[in-house]
């Protein structure tokens, strides 16, 4: 075994830090580590934590994390961060809020980087979700940044999907627009102490009771969540919102839905490996000759279309791969 490989299965956290930066990077090195590390992952249960900028999906995470603790779970946490547009790099904000985790060595957080990736998830994420679960990670909590109807690929690397809401941000019309009540697990109502949050709970309950039932027959409860600044009752609502994540656990492997959910992770895994291997080869190739921005120009002008210029690129390169 690769001596990265070994170190990081052991849980090494600075070869996996290294690891994932080097992913982040597209060292090309990167890849054939990735492919080694495969056969030591899935036994991970992965939470997907999304929903409006502003929304303390951060202060939530930190408070789980302290909560998962107390069972003596080890916890990697990813949060994607909204790259900065000086340095590509991820803002790191979230990575300062859970700086009281730092210490621990049965909890590792990472920051990533969206660069522009769909979804509000980096391209680097479902990586960076397999070296934490060949690190061993019992739990691994993906936080995405929040940005409408985007935020829903969480669906497509998580086994239990969070939706935080909060009263006053004209949730509601949001949740039912941005498509986050067919992907929710759970719904969190974060700072409940403030106005409106009993009216939200109502609607949102309303709303679930209205509309069809899932085909996973699982009826998403309402956590409210309060004040983070009173330390005791939010540390009930919190244990609460735990209890609520395991009965879905517990719910996933008895009707058998969590295998469903890993074929649905691996297709999406293919879908990007896929691009990986065969679409950015050829962007940056053409980029690299310049013809991407002759290709823009024809577009811009009206004298090509996309779908035109795409076949163009496709037939060209299918016939060189043919060639060899």
């Amino acid at each position: 075994m690769d001596s990265i490989i070994k170190k990081i299965c052991a849980g090494d956290v600075r070869s996996a830090s290294r690891l994932i930066r080097d992913i982040e990077d597209k060292i090309p090195e990167a890849r054939a580590k990735l492919k080694k590390l495969y056969a030591y992952t899935g036994k991970s249960f992965i939470i997907g934590l999304t929903g409006a900028p502003g929304a303390g999906k951060s202060t939530l995470t930190d408070a789980l994390i302290t909560e998962l603790r107390k069972s003596n779970k080890t916890i990697g946490v990813l949060a994607v961060d909204p790259t900065s547009p000086f340095t590509g790099g991820a803002i790191l904000g979230d990575r300062i809020r859970m700086q009281s985790h730092a210490e621990d060595p049965g909890v590792f957080v990472r920051s990533l980087a969206t660069r522009g990736a769909l979804g509000g998830l980096s391209q680097a994420a479902g990586d960076a979700i397999h070296i934490m679960e060949a690190m061993g990670k019992d739990i691994i909590i993906v936080e995405t940044v929040g940005i409408g109807q985007q935020e829903i690929d969480i669906i497509n690397h998580a086994h239990s999907v969070l939706v935080v809401l909060v009263p006053g941000m004209g949730d509601e019309v949001q949740t039912m627009k941005a498509g986050l009540m067919e992907i929710a697990d759970i719904f969190v109502i974060n700072k409940a102490n403030r106005a409106g949050a009993k009216q939200l709970q109502m609607e949102l309950t309303s709303m679930l009771n209205l509309s069809p039932k899932t085909t996973d027959n699982w009826m998403p409860p309402v956590v409210m969540v309060g004040d983070a600044f009173k330390p005791e009752t939010f540390t009930e609502d919190i244990a609460e919102l735990s209890i609520k994540i395991e009965e879905h656990h517990v719910y996933l492997q008895q009707s058998g839905k969590l295998t469903e959910r890993m074929h649905r992770k691996a297709m999406a895994e293919i879908n990007d490996a896929l691009h990986a291997c065969l679409l950015e080869p050829v962007i940056k190739s053409l980029a690299a000759r310049g013809e991407l921005e002759k290709f823009a120009e024809k577009i811009k002008n009206r004298k090509a279309d996309p779908y035109s210029v795409a076949e163009e690129i496709t037939q060209r390169f299918l016939k060189k791969e043919n060639e060899k």
